[in-house]
């Protein structure tokens, strides 16, 4: 399985008879799963359809599904009642009429409720219904496409912030401020100096060097790095939905990096922390578009 972004668009459009349709399908970032859905009224069932559709195939993100649905002015067919009409010319010439009355025309029965009647083309329903379920399944899947497609050129943006961190952890390992004849070093000229400007106990003052020394050790934020790097790029691999957990990694990676900081005691490792808070900020902002 391959990774998926929560962002994408997609859109199907046809016609039915004298209806013309629209499927827009969005989707953008979300904590969770929420699909909202806009059809026109009377296909509340074709969009709760298609809701499902994006339910089963969406594992997180916030989409709007909108159907949008016109009707093309039809010619109306007119037809004569011609059983009518005939009924009618007859009935006329058996009645007789009163003199000065002449017998309606032609246009006079015409003009009689019932004898032209006018029918307007409707389309069928049932073939409308089809065409939009259909079309919503090929949406959705152009949607689904559409969101992988992102995750793979995701993927390889955060693949390469996950090798920089790695890069910094170990320089940040082979720093030469970390080893133990540079700290003994800053300690002793620390010392020193306090020994000069005030009379302190030498053996509470060596007590507090080692403290200090102590509290400096980044060797437990160097393996916590790693082991997060390791466990992003193992999530990385499998694939699906991890987008939860890689944001919660990020999180982890911003306190180790931060730690670091702190605890560096030289312009050298400080500067390797400064750029690894920088990279681990960067991928926390990529990976939150992660589905």
């Amino acid at each position: 399985m391959s990774i998926a972004s929560m962002t994408g668009f997609a859109r199907e459009a046809g016609s039915t008879g004298p209806a013309h349709w629209a499927w827009e399908l969005k989707s953008v970032n979300g904590r969770g799963l929420e699909v909202r859905v806009r059809v026109p009224a009377g296909l509340d069932a074709v969009g709760e359809e298609a809701r499902a559709l994006v339910q089963k195939r969406v594992g997180r993100g916030t989409c709007h599904l909108t159907l949008t649905l016109s009707r093309a002015e039809a010619t109306p067919r007119v037809r004569i009642n011609e059983a009518l009409l005939a009924s009618l010319a007859e009935a006329v010439t058996r009645v007789p009429m009163p003199l000065g009355i002449t017998l309606p025309s032609v246009d006079g029965l015409l003009g009689i409720r019932g004898v032209i009647e006018v029918e307007e083309e409707t389309g069928d329903d049932e073939a409308l219904r089809r065409d939009l379920s259909a079309a919503a399944g090929r949406l959705v899947e152009a949607l689904a496409e559409g969101r992988r497609a992102e995750g793979r050129a995701l993927l390889d943006v955060v693949e390469g912030q996950l090798a920089a961190m790695a890069d910094l952890v170990e320089a940040a390992e082979a720093c030469p401020a970390r080893r133990p004849e540079a700290v003994k070093a800053r300690l002793a000229a620390q010392v020193a100096a306090l020994m000069e400007a005030a009379s302190l106990d030498p053996a509470r003052l060596h007590q507090e060097a080692v403290l200090l020394a102590a509290r400096a050790d980044v060797r437990e934020e160097i393996d916590r790095l790693r082991a997060h790097i390791g466990a992003a790029r193992d999530l990385l691999a499998a694939g699906g939905a991890v987008g939860r957990r890689l944001d919660f990694l990020a999180q982890e990676l911003g306190r180790e990096a931060n730690t670091l900081c702190a605890k560096a005691n030289d312009v050298s490792l400080s500067r390797i922390g400064l750029d690894l808070k920088a990279v681990v900020e960067q991928f926390r902002e990529q990976v939150q578009n992660v589905e």
